[in-house]
């Protein structure tokens, strides 16, 4: 990713953003019955999700720490964690206050 905290939040917020719609616009299409391909798609989705997350949060990070620039590499992962967690904070206010309804 980028040695951006705000924009490696952003793009997390986004891929998130980007399935829950998918997920919400799908079960409209989806068929009724139970198959197999149900939990073989949900847990898809969870790897899928871990690796998009991992590079988004860890890729630059480990970069800077394998250069020997540690304390670069751990402060920007606490920054792009800290940011995320502003943007998802924002997300929770935001539902509770009702906006979007």
């Amino acid at each position: 990713m980028t040695k951006n905290p705000m924009v490696n939040a952003l793009t997390a917020s986004g891929y998130i953003i980007f399935v829950s719609a998918f997920m919400s616009w799908g079960t409209r299409f989806a068929p009724k019955e139970d198959t197999i391909f149900a939990p073989i798609a949900i847990i898809s989705l969870f790897t899928l999700s871990a690796a998009v997350m991992g590079y988004v949060f860890l890729y630059q990070p480990a970069i800077l720490y394998f250069d020997g620039k540690k304390k670069q590499g751990a402060k920007l992962l606490l920054q792009t964690i800290g940011s995320f967690g502003l943007l998802t904070l924002i997300a929770i206010l935001l539902m509770f206050s009702g906006v979007g309804r």
